[in-house]
Protein backbone atom coordinates (compact mmCIF):
# COMPACT_ATOMS: atom_id res chain seq x y z
CA UNK A 1 0.00 0.00 0.00
CA UNK A 2 1.19 3.26 -0.72
CA UNK A 3 1.10 5.78 2.33
CA UNK A 4 -0.50 9.13 1.46
CA UNK A 5 2.56 11.01 0.58
CA UNK A 6 3.66 8.46 -1.15
CA UNK A 7 0.62 8.27 -3.65
CA UNK A 8 0.45 12.42 -4.06
CA UNK A 9 3.71 12.25 -5.50
CA UNK A 10 3.43 8.95 -7.58
CA UNK A 11 0.11 11.25 -8.57
CA UNK A 12 1.67 14.44 -9.20
CA UNK A 13 4.02 12.59 -11.88
CA UNK A 14 0.95 11.41 -13.87
CA UNK A 15 -2.07 14.00 -12.98
CA UNK A 16 -4.54 14.51 -16.11
CA UNK A 17 -4.72 16.88 -18.63
CA UNK A 18 -0.52 17.45 -19.91
CA UNK A 19 1.01 15.82 -16.91
CA UNK A 20 2.64 17.51 -13.66
CA UNK A 21 5.83 18.51 -12.60
CA UNK A 22 6.48 17.20 -9.31
CA UNK A 23 6.16 19.58 -6.72
CA UNK A 24 6.26 18.29 -2.77
CA UNK A 25 2.92 20.03 -1.21
CA UNK A 26 4.94 21.57 1.98
CA UNK A 27 7.05 22.98 -0.72
CA UNK A 28 8.41 27.08 0.47
CA UNK A 29 7.53 30.29 -1.86
CA UNK A 30 10.71 31.09 -4.15
CA UNK A 31 12.27 33.83 -2.28
CA UNK A 32 11.91 37.56 -3.20
CA UNK A 33 8.17 36.71 -3.36
CA UNK A 34 7.05 39.56 -1.16
CA UNK A 35 5.58 40.03 2.07
CA UNK A 36 2.32 39.42 3.31
CA UNK A 37 -0.58 41.52 1.74
CA UNK A 38 -1.84 42.83 5.39
CA UNK A 39 -3.87 45.09 4.14
CA UNK A 40 -5.93 42.69 1.76
CA UNK A 41 -6.15 40.14 4.38
CA UNK A 42 -7.67 42.65 6.55
CA UNK A 43 -10.83 43.70 3.47
CA UNK A 44 -11.25 39.85 3.17
CA UNK A 45 -11.56 39.60 6.70
CA UNK A 46 -14.47 42.43 6.30
CA UNK A 47 -15.76 41.00 3.86
CA UNK A 48 -15.97 37.61 5.52
CA UNK A 49 -17.50 39.16 8.18
CA UNK A 50 -20.06 41.11 7.24
CA UNK A 51 -21.19 38.03 5.16
CA UNK A 52 -21.87 35.74 8.69
CA UNK A 53 -23.79 38.79 9.63
CA UNK A 54 -25.80 40.48 7.32
CA UNK A 55 -26.00 37.93 4.48
CA UNK A 56 -29.92 37.04 4.39
CA UNK A 57 -29.50 33.37 5.31
CA UNK A 58 -26.79 32.05 7.42
CA UNK A 59 -23.87 30.00 5.73
CA UNK A 60 -21.34 27.64 7.35
CA UNK A 61 -18.35 28.98 7.76
CA UNK A 62 -16.73 25.68 5.93
CA UNK A 63 -18.21 26.99 2.87
CA UNK A 64 -17.47 30.25 2.80
CA UNK A 65 -13.41 29.49 3.36
CA UNK A 66 -14.02 27.01 0.54
CA UNK A 67 -15.48 29.41 -2.12
CA UNK A 68 -13.12 31.97 -1.43
CA UNK A 69 -10.20 28.92 -2.29
CA UNK A 70 -12.12 27.70 -5.23
CA UNK A 71 -12.81 31.88 -6.02
CA UNK A 72 -8.89 32.22 -5.65
CA UNK A 73 -7.70 29.63 -8.27
CA UNK A 74 -10.52 29.73 -10.77
CA UNK A 75 -9.28 33.39 -11.10
CA UNK A 76 -5.67 32.22 -12.08
CA UNK A 77 -6.45 30.80 -15.35
CA UNK A 78 -9.09 27.65 -16.27
CA UNK A 79 -7.05 24.64 -15.40
CA UNK A 80 -6.54 25.98 -11.77
CA UNK A 81 -8.83 24.67 -9.28
CA UNK A 82 -9.86 24.09 -5.93
CA UNK A 83 -10.97 20.13 -5.51
CA UNK A 84 -12.78 18.77 -2.22
CA UNK A 85 -12.81 14.86 -0.95
CA UNK A 86 -14.80 14.00 -3.22
CA UNK A 87 -13.77 15.00 -6.30
CA UNK A 88 -9.84 14.67 -5.59
CA UNK A 89 -11.01 10.73 -5.50
CA UNK A 90 -12.75 10.79 -8.66
CA UNK A 91 -9.71 12.78 -10.27
CA UNK A 92 -8.03 9.28 -8.89
CA UNK A 93 -10.46 7.28 -10.42
CA UNK A 94 -9.99 8.63 -13.43
CA UNK A 95 -6.60 7.77 -13.86
CA UNK A 96 -7.36 4.57 -14.00
CA UNK A 97 -9.88 5.05 -17.67
CA UNK A 98 -13.11 4.11 -16.04
CA UNK A 99 -15.58 6.45 -14.87
CA UNK A 100 -18.69 7.80 -14.82
CA UNK A 101 -20.56 9.92 -16.97
CA UNK A 102 -21.24 11.31 -20.63
CA UNK A 103 -17.33 10.63 -21.83
CA UNK A 104 -16.44 14.80 -22.89
CA UNK A 105 -13.19 16.51 -21.85
CA UNK A 106 -14.25 20.08 -20.73
CA UNK A 107 -13.44 23.67 -20.16
CA UNK A 108 -14.11 27.11 -19.35
CA UNK A 109 -14.78 29.88 -22.16
CA UNK A 110 -16.42 33.09 -21.51
CA UNK A 111 -18.70 31.68 -18.41
CA UNK A 112 -19.65 28.49 -20.10
CA UNK A 113 -18.45 25.39 -20.49
CA UNK A 114 -16.30 24.42 -23.62
CA UNK A 115 -16.14 21.29 -25.13
CA UNK A 116 -12.31 20.18 -25.69
CA UNK A 117 -13.22 16.97 -27.31
CA UNK A 118 -15.80 13.95 -26.60
CA UNK A 119 -14.12 10.71 -26.05
CA UNK A 120 -15.03 7.85 -28.32
CA UNK A 121 -17.43 5.29 -28.24
CA UNK A 122 -18.97 7.30 -25.23
CA UNK A 123 -22.62 8.35 -24.79
CA UNK A 124 -21.38 12.23 -25.80
CA UNK A 125 -19.66 10.88 -28.82
CA UNK A 126 -22.64 8.77 -29.96
CA UNK A 127 -25.09 12.08 -29.04
CA UNK A 128 -23.58 14.19 -31.90
CA UNK A 129 -21.26 16.19 -29.47
CA UNK A 130 -18.44 17.67 -31.31
CA UNK A 131 -15.31 19.68 -30.13
CA UNK A 132 -15.50 23.37 -30.06
CA UNK A 133 -19.60 23.61 -29.02
CA UNK A 134 -20.53 25.31 -25.91
CA UNK A 135 -22.51 24.37 -23.41
CA UNK A 136 -25.00 27.21 -22.21
CA UNK A 137 -27.39 24.77 -19.81
CA UNK A 138 -27.85 21.74 -18.04
CA UNK A 139 -31.00 20.37 -18.19
CA UNK A 140 -33.20 23.57 -17.53
CA UNK A 141 -29.61 24.98 -15.29
CA UNK A 142 -28.11 28.21 -16.87
CA UNK A 143 -23.73 27.32 -16.73
CA UNK A 144 -23.09 30.98 -17.03
CA UNK A 145 -21.43 32.00 -13.46
CA UNK A 146 -21.28 28.01 -12.70
CA UNK A 147 -17.71 27.01 -11.63
CA UNK A 148 -16.50 24.12 -13.60
CA UNK A 149 -16.54 21.54 -11.27
CA UNK A 150 -19.77 22.22 -10.48
CA UNK A 151 -20.50 21.90 -13.80
CA UNK A 152 -19.08 18.43 -13.88
CA UNK A 153 -20.55 17.05 -10.92
CA UNK A 154 -23.85 17.87 -12.64
CA UNK A 155 -23.01 15.90 -15.49
CA UNK A 156 -21.59 12.98 -13.86
CA UNK A 157 -24.43 10.71 -12.23
CA UNK A 158 -26.35 7.28 -12.19
CA UNK A 159 -25.97 5.19 -15.15
CA UNK A 160 -29.17 5.14 -17.27
CA UNK A 161 -30.13 8.77 -16.37
CA UNK A 162 -30.75 11.64 -18.91
CA UNK A 163 -29.55 14.87 -18.99
CA UNK A 164 -30.59 17.89 -21.69
CA UNK A 165 -27.41 19.69 -22.65
CA UNK A 166 -28.21 23.03 -24.72
CA UNK A 167 -24.95 23.74 -26.69
CA UNK A 168 -24.43 26.57 -29.41
CA UNK A 169 -22.03 25.13 -31.88
CA UNK A 170 -20.21 27.59 -34.43
CA UNK A 171 -22.24 27.58 -37.65
CA UNK A 172 -25.50 26.69 -36.39
CA UNK A 173 -27.73 29.75 -35.54
CA UNK A 174 -29.61 27.94 -32.91
CA UNK A 175 -28.73 26.28 -30.13
CA UNK A 176 -29.09 22.95 -29.99
CA UNK A 177 -31.28 20.87 -27.16
CA UNK A 178 -29.08 17.20 -26.96
CA UNK A 179 -30.22 14.58 -24.77
CA UNK A 180 -27.21 11.87 -23.40
CA UNK A 181 -27.63 8.53 -21.53
CA UNK A 182 -25.16 9.01 -18.75
CA UNK A 183 -22.72 5.58 -18.55
CA UNK A 184 -20.39 4.15 -16.96
CA UNK A 185 -17.36 5.37 -19.34
CA UNK A 186 -14.73 2.65 -20.03
CA UNK A 187 -11.77 3.97 -22.37
CA UNK A 188 -9.72 1.87 -24.44
CA UNK A 189 -7.04 3.99 -25.44
CA UNK A 190 -5.53 2.48 -28.13
CA UNK A 191 -6.89 1.29 -31.64
CA UNK A 192 -5.11 -0.09 -34.08
CA UNK A 193 -6.12 -1.75 -38.27
CA UNK A 194 -4.50 -2.01 -41.07
CA UNK A 195 -5.80 0.35 -44.02
CA UNK A 196 -4.17 -1.92 -46.74
CA UNK A 197 -1.66 -4.24 -47.05
CA UNK A 198 1.67 -2.38 -45.42
CA UNK A 199 -0.78 0.64 -44.01
CA UNK A 200 -1.36 0.80 -40.50
CA UNK A 201 -3.95 3.02 -38.61
CA UNK A 202 -3.62 3.80 -34.92
CA UNK A 203 -5.54 6.14 -32.63
CA UNK A 204 -4.82 7.31 -29.47
CA UNK A 205 -8.28 8.50 -27.78
CA UNK A 206 -6.43 9.40 -24.94
CA UNK A 207 -3.35 9.74 -22.67
CA UNK A 208 -3.17 6.75 -20.20
CA UNK A 209 -0.07 5.46 -18.03
CA UNK A 210 0.04 2.58 -20.15
CA UNK A 211 -0.78 4.27 -23.91
CA UNK A 212 2.85 4.29 -24.59
CA UNK A 213 3.05 0.07 -24.31
CA UNK A 214 -0.23 -0.60 -25.67
CA UNK A 215 0.89 1.68 -29.15
CA UNK A 216 3.87 -0.32 -29.29
CA UNK A 217 2.08 -3.69 -28.87
CA UNK A 218 -0.57 -2.61 -31.43
CA UNK A 219 2.40 -1.45 -34.03
CA UNK A 220 3.86 -5.43 -33.67
CA UNK A 221 0.90 -6.86 -33.77
CA UNK A 222 -0.01 -5.37 -37.18
CA UNK A 223 3.83 -5.78 -38.73
CA UNK A 224 3.14 -9.61 -37.78
CA UNK A 225 0.99 -9.55 -41.16
CA UNK A 226 3.72 -8.25 -43.00
CA UNK A 227 5.98 -4.88 -43.44
CA UNK A 228 4.83 -1.70 -42.27
CA UNK A 229 5.73 0.99 -44.89
CA UNK A 230 3.79 3.89 -43.67
CA UNK A 231 1.28 4.76 -40.51
CA UNK A 232 -1.36 7.12 -39.67
CA UNK A 233 -1.40 7.78 -35.99
CA UNK A 234 -4.87 9.60 -35.41
CA UNK A 235 -4.55 11.78 -32.50
CA UNK A 236 -8.22 14.02 -33.72
CA UNK A 237 -10.61 14.84 -30.78
CA UNK A 238 -8.09 13.57 -28.18
CA UNK A 239 -8.25 15.48 -25.14
CA UNK A 240 -4.44 14.47 -23.63
CA UNK A 241 -4.42 12.83 -20.66
CA UNK A 242 -0.76 12.17 -18.95
CA UNK A 243 2.29 13.54 -19.49
CA UNK A 244 4.26 10.52 -19.33
CA UNK A 245 2.37 8.44 -22.00
CA UNK A 246 2.37 11.69 -24.27
CA UNK A 247 6.71 10.52 -24.06
CA UNK A 248 6.52 7.20 -24.59
CA UNK A 249 4.52 7.41 -27.23
CA UNK A 250 7.10 10.28 -28.94
CA UNK A 251 9.70 8.00 -28.15
CA UNK A 252 8.49 4.87 -29.83
CA UNK A 253 9.07 6.50 -33.30
CA UNK A 254 12.16 8.39 -32.35
CA UNK A 255 15.90 7.63 -32.32
CA UNK A 256 17.10 10.34 -30.55
CA UNK A 257 16.60 13.72 -29.02
CA UNK A 258 14.43 16.02 -27.20
CA UNK A 259 11.01 15.25 -26.98
CA UNK A 260 9.63 18.40 -24.56
CA UNK A 261 10.70 20.17 -21.61
CA UNK A 262 8.53 21.93 -18.97
CA UNK A 263 9.50 25.44 -17.29
CA UNK A 264 7.98 27.57 -14.40
CA UNK A 265 9.17 29.84 -11.37
CA UNK A 266 10.62 27.04 -9.04
CA UNK A 267 13.43 24.64 -10.09
CA UNK A 268 10.90 21.18 -9.50
CA UNK A 269 9.17 22.39 -12.33
CA UNK A 270 11.97 22.77 -14.73
CA UNK A 271 11.85 19.43 -16.62
CA UNK A 272 13.32 17.77 -19.85
CA UNK A 273 12.42 14.54 -21.51
CA UNK A 274 14.45 12.76 -24.19
CA UNK A 275 14.10 10.14 -26.65
CA UNK A 276 15.94 6.13 -26.69
CA UNK A 277 17.08 4.50 -29.44
CA UNK A 278 14.35 2.53 -30.52
CA UNK A 279 11.96 3.59 -33.49
CA UNK A 280 9.50 0.97 -33.74
CA UNK A 281 8.65 1.55 -36.88
CA UNK A 282 12.47 1.87 -38.25
CA UNK A 283 12.09 4.94 -40.21
CA UNK A 284 8.62 4.67 -42.34
CA UNK A 285 6.68 7.40 -42.98
CA UNK A 286 3.99 8.88 -40.19
CA UNK A 287 1.18 10.89 -41.15
CA UNK A 288 -0.30 13.11 -37.61
CA UNK A 289 -3.63 13.29 -37.88
CA UNK A 290 -4.74 16.53 -35.66
CA UNK A 291 -7.66 18.67 -34.99
CA UNK A 292 -9.45 21.72 -33.08
CA UNK A 293 -10.26 18.57 -30.02
CA UNK A 294 -6.37 17.72 -30.02
CA UNK A 295 -5.38 19.05 -27.05
CA UNK A 296 -2.16 18.95 -23.98
CA UNK A 297 -0.84 15.07 -24.56
CA UNK A 298 -1.86 14.97 -27.92
CA UNK A 299 0.17 18.45 -28.98
CA UNK A 300 3.36 17.25 -27.40
CA UNK A 301 3.34 14.22 -29.66
CA UNK A 302 2.77 16.00 -32.64
CA UNK A 303 5.07 19.21 -32.00
CA UNK A 304 7.67 16.22 -31.21
CA UNK A 305 7.92 14.20 -34.24
CA UNK A 306 6.91 17.51 -36.37
CA UNK A 307 10.34 19.21 -34.87
CA UNK A 308 12.09 16.06 -35.75
CA UNK A 309 10.87 15.90 -38.94
CA UNK A 310 10.16 12.74 -38.04
CA UNK A 311 6.22 13.07 -39.67
CA UNK A 312 3.68 15.16 -41.62
CA UNK A 313 0.90 16.73 -38.95
CA UNK A 314 -2.28 16.99 -41.09
CA UNK A 315 -5.59 18.44 -39.97
CA UNK A 316 -6.56 21.61 -38.20
CA UNK A 317 -4.84 23.35 -35.58
CA UNK A 318 -5.04 22.20 -32.07
CA UNK A 319 -6.34 23.18 -29.27
CA UNK A 320 -3.49 24.89 -27.52
CA UNK A 321 -3.45 23.87 -24.09
CA UNK A 322 0.85 24.00 -23.20
CA UNK A 323 0.31 24.83 -19.38
CA UNK A 324 1.47 21.93 -16.78
CA UNK A 325 -0.96 21.55 -13.26
CA UNK A 326 0.24 20.01 -10.26
CA UNK A 327 -1.94 18.18 -7.66
CA UNK A 328 -1.00 19.06 -4.27
CA UNK A 329 -3.26 17.13 -2.01
CA UNK A 330 -4.55 19.51 1.58
CA UNK A 331 -4.99 18.63 4.97
CA UNK A 332 -8.98 18.57 4.66
CA UNK A 333 -8.41 15.51 2.21
CA UNK A 334 -8.90 17.45 -0.90
CA UNK A 335 -6.37 19.02 -3.11
CA UNK A 336 -5.58 21.85 -5.09
CA UNK A 337 -4.80 21.46 -9.33
CA UNK A 338 -2.22 24.45 -9.81
CA UNK A 339 -0.66 25.44 -12.94
CA UNK A 340 3.29 25.04 -12.20
CA UNK A 341 4.34 25.53 -15.39
CA UNK A 342 4.73 25.44 -19.45
CA UNK A 343 5.62 22.91 -21.65
CA UNK A 344 7.80 23.31 -24.86
CA UNK A 345 8.33 22.01 -28.14
CA UNK A 346 11.96 20.78 -28.94
CA UNK A 347 12.34 23.68 -30.95
CA UNK A 348 11.24 25.83 -28.09
CA UNK A 349 7.85 26.72 -29.63
CA UNK A 350 5.20 27.43 -26.73
CA UNK A 351 2.18 25.44 -27.28
CA UNK A 352 0.20 27.66 -24.63
CA UNK A 353 -3.09 29.38 -26.36
CA UNK A 354 -1.11 29.06 -29.83
CA UNK A 355 -1.76 25.28 -30.48
CA UNK A 356 0.26 23.16 -33.56
CA UNK A 357 -0.39 24.25 -37.10
CA UNK A 358 -0.41 21.44 -39.41
CA UNK A 359 2.08 20.83 -42.17
CA UNK A 360 -0.90 20.10 -44.42
CA UNK A 361 -3.87 22.03 -43.43
CA UNK A 362 -7.33 19.67 -44.30
CA UNK A 363 -10.69 22.30 -43.65
CA UNK A 364 -13.53 20.17 -42.54
CA UNK A 365 -15.11 18.85 -45.42
CA UNK A 366 -17.69 15.74 -46.01
CA UNK A 367 -17.76 14.29 -49.42
CA UNK A 368 -21.13 12.30 -50.63
CA UNK A 369 -20.55 9.60 -53.24
CA UNK A 370 -21.50 10.50 -56.48
CA UNK A 371 -25.11 9.20 -58.10
CA UNK A 372 -24.54 6.42 -60.26
CA UNK A 373 -25.17 7.59 -63.86
CA UNK A 374 -26.33 5.48 -66.73
CA UNK A 375 -24.19 6.96 -68.83
CA UNK A 376 -21.13 6.12 -67.20
CA UNK A 377 -17.32 6.12 -68.66
CA UNK A 378 -16.56 3.46 -71.10
CA UNK A 379 -13.72 1.31 -70.91
CA UNK A 380 -11.74 -1.46 -73.13
CA UNK A 381 -12.69 -3.93 -70.87
CA UNK A 382 -16.69 -3.17 -71.06
CA UNK A 383 -16.02 -3.23 -75.05
CA UNK A 384 -17.77 -6.71 -76.77
CA UNK A 385 -15.01 -9.41 -77.99
CA UNK A 386 -11.90 -7.48 -76.41
CA UNK A 387 -8.32 -8.85 -75.86
CA UNK A 388 -7.87 -10.02 -72.45
CA UNK A 389 -4.57 -8.96 -70.63
CA UNK A 390 -2.73 -12.53 -70.67
CA UNK A 391 -0.59 -11.39 -67.79
CA UNK A 392 -3.09 -10.67 -65.25
CA UNK A 393 -3.39 -13.38 -62.79
CA UNK A 394 -6.77 -15.30 -63.03
CA UNK A 395 -9.35 -13.59 -61.70
CA UNK A 396 -7.31 -10.67 -61.42
CA UNK A 397 -8.27 -8.22 -64.26
CA UNK A 398 -10.56 -5.44 -63.21
CA UNK A 399 -9.88 -5.90 -59.57
CA UNK A 400 -8.27 -2.10 -60.02
CA UNK A 401 -12.04 -0.90 -60.21
CA UNK A 402 -12.76 -2.81 -56.89
CA UNK A 403 -9.75 -0.94 -55.08
CA UNK A 404 -10.73 2.24 -56.53
CA UNK A 405 -14.08 1.88 -54.88
CA UNK A 406 -12.79 1.00 -51.75
CA UNK A 407 -10.94 4.11 -52.01
CA UNK A 408 -13.91 6.40 -52.68
CA UNK A 409 -15.43 4.71 -49.41
CA UNK A 410 -12.87 5.98 -47.23
CA UNK A 411 -12.78 9.40 -48.72
CA UNK A 412 -16.52 9.51 -48.05
CA UNK A 413 -16.31 8.07 -44.67
CA UNK A 414 -13.42 10.06 -43.39
CA UNK A 415 -11.95 12.25 -45.84
CA UNK A 416 -8.62 12.96 -44.11
CA UNK A 417 -7.91 9.61 -43.03
CA UNK A 418 -8.08 8.86 -47.04
CA UNK A 419 -5.64 11.83 -47.63
CA UNK A 420 -3.52 10.65 -44.86
CA UNK A 421 -2.99 7.61 -47.09
CA UNK A 422 -2.64 8.74 -49.98
CA UNK A 423 0.42 10.76 -48.61
CA UNK A 424 1.94 7.62 -47.16
CA UNK A 425 1.51 6.38 -50.43
CA UNK A 426 3.07 9.42 -52.39
CA UNK A 427 5.97 9.07 -50.14
CA UNK A 428 6.38 5.36 -50.60
CA UNK A 429 6.94 6.24 -54.07
CA UNK A 430 8.98 9.33 -53.81
CA UNK A 431 11.40 7.54 -51.89
CA UNK A 432 11.88 4.44 -54.21
CA UNK A 433 11.80 6.71 -57.43
CA UNK A 434 13.95 9.45 -56.38
CA UNK A 435 12.37 12.95 -57.53
CA UNK A 436 14.49 12.56 -60.93
CA UNK A 437 13.46 8.79 -61.48
CA UNK A 438 9.79 10.57 -60.74
CA UNK A 439 10.34 13.10 -63.23
CA UNK A 440 11.82 10.88 -65.98
CA UNK A 441 8.25 9.48 -66.41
Amino acid sequence: MLSTRQFATRLTILTLLGGTAPLAADKQPEPGVGAIPYEGLRTFSEVYGRIRQDYVESVPDEKLLEDAIRGMLTGLDPHSAYLDQEQYNELKVGTTGQFGGLGIEVGMENGFVKVIAPIDDTPADKAGIKAGDLIIRLDDRPVKGMALNDAVKMMRGEPGTDIVLTVVREGVQQPLKITITRDVIRIKSVKSRLLEDGYAYVRITSFQSQTGDSVVEAIDELGKKGEIKGLVLDLRNNPGGVLNAAVAVSDAFLESGLIVYTDGRIEDSKMKFSATANDVLKGAPIVVLINAGSASASEIVAGALQDHKRAVIMGEKTFGKGSVQTIMPTSNGGAVKLTTARYYTPSGRSIQAEGIAPDVPISKVKLQMAEKSEFAPIKEADLANHLTNEKAPAGEEGKGDEAAKDDDALAVQDFPLNEALNLLKGINIMRHTGSKGLAKK
